[in-house]
Formats: structure tokens, C-alpha cells, sequence
């Protein structure tokens, strides 16, 4: 599935440096769980994937002397705790990294105003991941090893936002947050077919329960496509974080963020006090514009 959000522009603007890109990432195990089975990856492609930060183990060295093309940030959440979540999560944010960096030529060839190209590596790496992870959980007899995935594609000045599962995706623009993700899970689903609504008391029951995943009975990835810009502010979380911080306090932190190593721990401690009843996995980002 696709959506398209366009915004309005004013021509292209110019393609921020690697040094104007200000991004980081954190995960913890909270306060309840005893293994932390959520992971991230930060990379930036440039004629490989150069990583910048991950909880991953990576042999990759950064390079400044190619121009970057693209920028890469993912989060994976372990699906339900089972044995495995924590190999399912690292899997998927490996191979998926890997499937990109292998389909640099699109990066050359597509044509920047034609979104078919991007979508088309998101939704085949996606699936492609999900058959592999299929198939190791049956050699390593490991039923039930899936994660969610959510990755944030960005090649100025668009990006392409892919989830599966419930691992969510923000935007701030304009001081105002914006979740362009939708939860794959069953309360939502029976939402949008009409059977339920958010007030009703099943509500609660399904809502964590989820209906698509890397590796669960079903993958259905969401490609969206959004315009970029600097100053635009991206968030990437597990549910570990929205669990326990409404929209409105993420929004405040992003709003009066300096960095985004200070608004990943403040968010961070916003969740570890607000329960911490899961792990915790928090990517901020954003293009901030430098001397000239």
C-alpha cells in the first residue's frame, strides 16, 4: 500500500551537508523487561552504507568523500517478548539495510519526481526480508520470531517512510506533529472497517495485538511518501514510548528540542517515568541549516 503526501514547495531547496544532518538514537530495556529487544540503525548511503549509530554490531566506517545520496533510520521492535524477538529485530534491520544498500542503482537512475522507483525497493526489500525471517525461524525451530519494522528513507527533498506492525513514525513541521504512520494492529483494523470505535471497551483488548509483521502470519508494508525540508523534525519510535508519552508531550519536547541527542533522553526519561513497562527505542533526525 502507498500513500502520497505533498506539501507545498517553493522549487528545491538545497541538500543539507552531512555536517547540517542532526540526528540520533537510543534504546533502552525499561523498567519491567529483562531483555531489550528492540534495535535501531542509523546509516547514510553514500557508494556503500556508511553507519553512524546503531545498537547493532557493524564493521561499516563512515566516508565523507562521496556526495551522500540517501539517508537511512530504522527502528525494530521484537514482536511479543517470544524467544527470538531480540534475534528477529537485529535480523530484520540487517537484511533490509543490506537489500537497500544492494539497490544503489535506483539511486542514480529514478527520476526525482517519480516516487515508483523508491516504493518499488521498499515494498520488494520489505517482503523479501519477511520471507527470509520466515524461513530462518523454520531452521532455527523458532515459531513466532517477527518484529515490526519502521524505516524512514530520506532522498532529498523527499523521503519514504515504510512500517510494518506498530513501530511509529512523526513529523513536526511548523510546530505541529503529525503521525503519518497508522498502527497494523487488530483494533485499528476493526476501526477502519467500522466494526469498533476507539471508545469502546474491545478497543483496549486488540489494540496491541498486532495485524501485520516481519515474519508474523502476515506482512503488509505501508510506503508513504512525504516532501522534506530543513527544519522539519522526524521521530521513530517503538510503542515502548507512546505507551506511556501522549502525542502532546513528544510534540513539546521536539518543539524545544536543541539537539536530538537531548530530546531522545528527555523522551526517553518521559517513558522510563511514565512506567517503562517495555523497551524503549527512540530516533530523532532533523536538516539544520548551516553558515553558507
Amino acid at each position: 500500500m502507498v500513500y502520497i503526501q505533498e506539501s507545498p514547495s517553493g522549487g528545491i531547496p538545497r541538500k543539507p551537508r552531512d555536517s547540517e544532518l542532526d540526528v540520533f538514537g537510543v534504546t533502552n530495556v525499561g523498567k519491567v523487561r529483562k531483555e531489550n529487544q528492540d534495535h535501531f540503525l542509523i546509516a547514510s548511503l553514500h557508494k556503500h552504507l556508511a553507519v553512524h549509530h546503531t545498537s547493532i554490531p557493524v564493521d561499516s566506517l563512515r566516508s565523507e568523500e562521496t556526495d551522500r545520496l540517501a539517508f537511512l533510520a530504522m527502528v525494530a521492535d521484537g514482536v511479543g517478548g517470544s524467544a527470538g524477538g531480540e534475534e528477529a529485530s537485529r535480523f530484520a534491520l540487517d537484511a533490509i539495510a543490506a537489500y537497500i544498500s544492494r539497490s544503489m542503482h535506483c539511486y542514480y537512475s529514478a527520476d526525482p519526481n517519480d516516487d515508483a522507483e523508491f516504493v518499488h525497493v521498499l515494498q520488494e526489500g520489505a517482503m523479501r526480508v519477511h520471507a527470509s525471517m520466515n524461513q530462518r525461524a523454520a531452521a532455527v525451530d523458532r515459531a513466532g520470531m517477527a518484529t515490526t519494522l519502521t524505516a524512514f528513507l530520506g532522498v532529498w527533498p523527499r523521503a519514504y517512510i515504510l512500517q510494518v506492525g506498530d513501530s511509529r513514525y512523526y513529523t513536526l513541521r511548523n510546530g505541529v506533529l503529525h503521525q503519518m504512520s497508522r498502527d497494523q494492529t487488530v483494533a485499528e483494523d476493526l476501526i477502519a472497517a467500522g466494526v469498533i470505535r476507539r471508545s469502546d471497551p474491545g478497543h483496549e483488548r486488540w489494540r496491541h495485538v498486532l495485524s501485520s509483521a516481519i515474519g508474523g502470519p502476515e506482512a503488509s508494508p505501508v510506503i508513504t511518501a512525504i516532501e522534506n525540508d530543513w527544519g522539519h523534525v522526524h521521530l521513530l519510535c517503538s510503542d515502548g514510548l507512546t505507551k506511556h508519552v501522549s502525542d502532546e508531550q513528544i510534540a513539546d519536547r521536539l518543539r524545544t528540542m536543541t539537539t536530538s541527542h537531548e530530546a531522545c533522553q528527555a523522551l526517553l526519561q518521559d517513558a522510563l517515568d511514565g512506567g517503562g513497562t517495555d523497551n524503549i527505542t527512540i530516533v530523532v533526525g532533523r536538516a539544520m541549516q548551516g553558515p553558507a
